[in-house]
C-alpha cells in the first residue's frame, strides 16, 4: 500500500506543490514506496496568516496567539482520534521580510496600502515559539522555520518572494527540514520498498509471475 502524507496548511503549502515546491519534492520523494500505515504522516502549517496584525491590510486574517495555538491542538487531537500511530509535523511560520511585504501592499493595493506592513517579523517569531511549545507539551516534532530561514545570509530575498511565500530556495529548505525530521523519526523513504517490482526485476516472459511474488 502507498502511504498517504497530508499536508494541512494556508496557501504557503497550496504553492508547495508548483515546480520546485517543496510538497512535489516529497511526493517525489515518496513516489512509489509501499507502507502498511495509511495515512503515515501529516504536516500541519498554519500561523503566518494568523500572524497578521490587527489594524493593517490583513487584519481579516487575524488570529489571537491563544486561540491558533489551541486550533493547533485541535487539529492534533482529531488527527490522533483517527489514527494515533500517525506521525504529526507541526512547522512554524516562516519568518517576515517587511520590506517585501511593503512593496507586495503597495502594489497590491496602491494608495490604499497601510503605511505599516501588516505583518513583522518580530511577531510571526511569537507565533512560531507558540507552535514549538505546543509541539514539545503534546509530545510531537517540529520544524522551526522561523529560525532555521534566518541562519542564512540574505534570507529575506533569498527565501520569501513577497516577503511571505517562499522560492524555490525557500520550498528546498522546508523540504529538506520535513525529510530530515521524517528521517529522524521512522519514515526514512530509503529504507521503505517499492510497492511493485522495478522493471530490471520483472521477467519479461512471464510478467505475472513478478507481480504475484510480490503479492505474497
Amino acid at each position: 500500500m502507498r502511504p498517504n502524507i497530508v499536508l494541512f496548511g494556508d496557501s504557503i503549502t497550496q504553492q508547495s506543490f508548483r515546480s520546485g515546491g517543496w510538497g512535489a519534492s516529497l511526493a517525489d520523494t515518496y513516489s512509489r514506496k509501499d507502507s502498511t500505515k495509511p495515512p503515515v504522516a501529516t504536516t500541519i502549517f498554519f500561523g503566518a496568516n494568523d500572524a497578521a496584525l490587527p489594524g493593517r491590510n490583513s487584519e481579516r486574517q487575524h488570529v489571537p496567539i491563544e486561540e491558533y495555538k489551541e486550533n493547533l491542538r485541535k487539529i492534533v487531537n482529531h488527527l490522533k482520534e483517527c489514527s494515533p500511530m500517525m506521525l504529526i509535523v507541526l512547522i512554524t511560520p516562516p519568518p517576515i521580510d517587511e520590506e517585501g511585504r511593503m512593496e507586495y501592499a503597495r502594489a497590491t493595493y496602491g494608495e490604499k496600502a497601510k503605511t505599516l506592513p501588516e505583518r513583522t517579523n518580530e511577531v510571526a517569531g511569537a507565533y512560531a515559539r507558540g507552535c514549538v511549545e505546543l509541539a514539545g507539551e503534546l509530545g510531537l516534532r517540529s520544524v522551526n522555520l522561523w529560525s532555521k530561514m534566518q541562519e542564512a545570509d540574505g534570507w529575506q530575498k533569498k527565501y520569501l518572494s513577497d516577503g511571505l511565500h517562499l522560492t524555490p530556495e525557500g520550498n528546498e529548505v522546508v523540504f529538506q527540514e520535513v525529510v530530515r525530521v521524517f528521517n529522524e523519526a521512522w519514515l526514512n523513504a530509503a529504507d521503505m520498498p517499492f510497492d511493485f517490482p522495478h522493471h530490471s526485476e520483472i521477467d519479461w516472459k512471464n510478467p505475472e509471475k513478478s507481480f504475484q511474488q510480490k503479492c505474497l
